[in-house]
């Protein structure tokens, strides 16, 4: 399978794939944190945005959202979603905007397709010039020094005559700044089953590390990764939300 078919040919079953994730709790959580560390501005832009989810509960939520993403025909899916949003084909690493943004977003862990630490220093830099002063970036990580590349999240559902089964996992050697997300999609018909496997370069990070290029730029706070309650990092976990504010 050819690098990022899962979000290009294989992009009709995104939504399939995420349909575990609990986008309304996701949303909610961050706008909260929002309300608290941000400057009260409702002009939002959220990276990765993929077929547009969460953007559609910010524009209920009564914010003037945009997204962006790298991969066209999700962004195809995002606009049917949400056609009062303003979708464009960009790289979350060197973007720019035409208006100075309130909050900017990137969840599901997208903070890491970055693939390297001089493209997540480049994403940084872009979502520091995007942000008016006292703007917020919100987005999750995980801390390559708590990854287990024996775990992996697996659930199925059902899609006309098929069942699908998706399988995801992080993997990292243990060194150096480079990790891997494994997914897989398993397709069982009458016919028999068929499967495809998608593998992506990742920026690999520790929290330490992450704070370091984030503090030039933010005052930067960690949290549990627990988008109902907001709970400051416990030293032993390896998921957490991390909210930063302009300086």
């Amino acid at each position: 399978m050819a690098t990022n078919a899962l979000y290009t040919d294989l992009s009709g079953y995104y939504d399939l794939m995420c349909a575990d994730i609990d986008y309304p709790a996701q949303s909610h959580g961050v706008r909260r944190l929002h309300q608290i560390f941000g400057n009260g501005g409702k002009a939002h832009l959220d990276l990765a945005c993929g077929t547009g989810p969460h953007i559609r509960h910010f524009i209920d939520a009564g914010y003037s959202s945009s997204g962006l993403d790298i991969n066209q025909p999700m962004l195809d899916q995002a606009t049917q979603r949400c056609p009062e949003a303003h979708f464009r084909l960009q790289d979350m690493c060197d973007f720019e905007v035409l208006e100075p943004l309130d909050l900017i977003t990137c969840f599901l862990y997208s903070i890491h397709y970055s693939d390297g630490i001089e493209k997540l220093r480049g994403c940084i830099e872009s979502v520091h010039r995007a942000l008016k002063p006292g703007g917020l970036f919100c987005f999750n990580a995980v801390d390559k020094t708590r990854i287990n590349n024996a775990l992996f999240v697996r659930h199925a559902a059902r899609h006309d005559d098929s069942l699908l089964t998706f399988t995801s996992s992080w993997h990292y050697s243990g060194k150096g700044s480079k990790q891997s997300l494994k997914l897989s999609i398993e397709k069982t018909t009458s016919q028999g089953t068929h499967c495809w496997h998608d593998e992506h370069p990742m920026v690999a990070v520790s929290f330490d590390e992450l704070k370091g290029l984030l503090a030039p730029y933010f005052e930067v706070h960690v949290f549990e990764h627990d988008y109902e309650k907001i709970i400051p990092l416990e030293k032993m976990s390896g998921n957490a939300i991390v909210v930063c504010i302009k300086h």
